[in-house]
């Protein structure tokens, strides 16, 4: 299956006000009929070993500068996929994402069928607040692009 960079159709205004940086990854399936919750779940319930790999030196890098590590909030979240709380959710859409100092970031999980085709998009929205959001979101970039595909692969597996 092959994962491919499209241009977001979602207004950014309604989940993220004043988000910087948005980019989306969209697969397309036969025969399948997932709701966004089940496309949210193949996707990040679990990961491939390298990117659990990455997510442990990222927590080890920024626990000096006091950032969140792997979703950890201050009171638990009522629901959870993977390492991502989720906001909000219908059958098409599932929003997950969190707040931290530096940024804050939105994660949305789109699912549309046409007939026996259906195309799940994985959408992600930043809004960074100081500095260290700047930097911290330079830096992950080409390891972003690379987790996103991944994962979006996993809801075809």
């Amino acid at each position: 299956m092959t994962v491919a960079e499209v241009a977001p159709q979602i207004d950014p205004a309604t989940l993220l006000a004043g988000a910087q940086f948005m980019d989306a990854y969209r697969l397309e399936l036969d025969g399948e009929h997932l709701d966004a919750r089940q496309a949210a779940e193949r996707m990040m319930a679990r990961a491939p070993r390298w990117v659990d790999a990455l997510l442990v030196l990222r927590n080890l890098m920024v626990a000096p500068f006091g950032l969140k590590t792997s979703g950890e909030d201050r009171r638990p979240p009522s629901d959870i996929i993977g390492i991502f709380p989720v906001v909000s959710e219908t059958p098409e859409r599932l929003v997950a994402g969190f707040n931290d100092k530096h940024l804050d970031f939105r994660v949305v999980v789109d699912v549309a069928t046409s007939g026996q085709r259906q195309s799940i998009t994985a959408t992600t929205l930043v809004l960074t607040h100081n500095w260290l959001g700047r930097t911290y979101l330079t830096i992950i970039m080409p390891f972003h692009r690379l987790v996103v595909r991944a994962m979006l692969r996993q809801v075809a597996a």
